[in-house]
């Protein structure tokens, strides 16, 4: 059910805040919520189908605590999806109230459109709140609006802190691929083009986009098959492993398809399928969710062949953006000119347990670690 509504006065426009509790009330907000989704920050990981997926599929059970924020006129002006948890911090159990993401979700943040009028009004609520110890929002980008909440959390006095978890590649796309090709390193080019060469003496190289159709739930098993064939498969980390991983991302591309942005890629070699890339064009932007190669034939590195060709046809579909999503890896940088930083951010309870974590987290365990590797020189 709704959890009663609490109204709060705050800086900008006024936001009355309120909380859901129950899916049937969250599912029900889809329109609204993407509508205010499309008119601010126009992220496809914000979408409520994206959020929806992920509750679905990695935390079908959890306490929601899904805060909305309405103003005078009843619009919706203000989300910020939460569930509450037990769970561990530094050994310790906790009680957590976590943002709706995980390592598949690639980013998170609190959608409004007055990121400080909503920062501030959600603090507030969650300040009358005795329930919860830590508030973790996981992978909020530079300048994401929930900085609001944690700028409004540490201005009146509660527990902080910020962990760098990602610097994230992206490239701003050319005009056309001869363009891109020409920032790129001489000797990265020539061995691509090398590699590209000893692949086409093995047979006829074709590249294949996917984007709806009968064959999107052939072409996925087909993606999946060839990570899970991989060190990922070996390390018991692939999408088809695991239950719910693999539920979320097939979910996703039908919610993907369905609204138009799927895009499946793979590099093929007589017709047999040795790259894969599982993304979405969304915004202008294309995000690259999942890539996969056949690793027996790592010589002619076909994940980066792969990669030539999808910046090739991303540029002739218009995009703006490629985003590599995830951290910084060496392949990547490769392409990619400029990184995006996200970060974790902490709000601990003013109790004094919640000083006492934030203390051990933030003050204490840097502070040790720091002297360990002093001592270790």
């Amino acid at each position: 059910m709704v959890a009663l509504e609490k109204e709060l006065a705050s800086v900008g426009q006024r936001v009355n805040v309120s909380e859901i509790n129950d899916r049937p009330t969250f599912v029900a907000l889809r329109s609204e919520w993407d509508a205010l989704v499309e008119s601010t920050n126009d992220g496809v990981f914000y979408r409520h189908d994206f959020i929806r997926a992920w509750i679905d599929n990695f935390k079908p059970d959890a306490h929601l605590r899904i805060l909305i924020g309405r103003n005078n006129s009843g619009k919706l002006v203000a989300v910020l999806p939460l569930i509450q948890e037990r769970a561990l911090l530094m050994g310790a159990p906790v009680r957590q109230l976590s943002s709706t993401a995980n390592d598949h979700s690639c980013r998170f943040d609190l959608i409004a459109d007055d990121a400080a009028a909503a920062g501030f009004a959600f603090f507030n609520y969650l300040a009358s709140d005795t329930g919860w110890d830590v508030l973790r929002l996981t992978d909020v980008p530079e300048g994401g609006n929930a900085w609001q909440l944690y700028w409004a959390s540490e201005e009146a006095g509660f527990p902080v802190g910020v962990w760098e978890s990602l610097q994230s590649p992206y490239l701003a796309l050319s005009h056309s691929y001869e363009e891109l090709e020409d920032r790129l390193k001489a000797k990265f080019k020539a061995n691509l083009h090398r590699r590209h060469k000893r692949l086409c003496e093995k047979g006829n190289v074709t590249l294949e986009k996917v984007t709806g159709g009968v064959y999107v739930k052939q072409s996925l098993q087909q993606g999946y098959a060839i990570e899970r064939s991989g060190w990922k498969g070996r390390g018991g980390t692939a999408i088809s492993q695991d239950d719910k991983t693999l539920g979320f991302y097939t979910d996703l591309a039908q919610i993907a398809e369905d609204a138009g942005y799927l895009s499946l890629y793979f590099l093929r070699l007589n017709g047999r399928p040795v790259a894969f890339q599982y993304g979405l064009a969304y915004g202008g932007r294309y995000y690259l969710l999942k890539p996969a190669y056949d690793e027996t034939l790592k010589e002619c590195s076909p994940g980066q062949l792969l990669m030539s060709g999808v910046l090739n046809d991303c540029i002739k579909r218009g995009l703006s953006e490629f985003d590599f999503l995830g951290p910084a890896m060496p392949w990547k940088r490769e392409w990619a000119d400029r990184t995006r930083q996200h970060d974790w951010l902490f709000v601990f309870s003013p109790s004094p347990f919640g000083r006492a974590l934030q203390s051990y987290k933030f003050k204490l365990l840097p502070a040790a670690k720091k002297i360990a590797m002093g001592l270790r020189k």
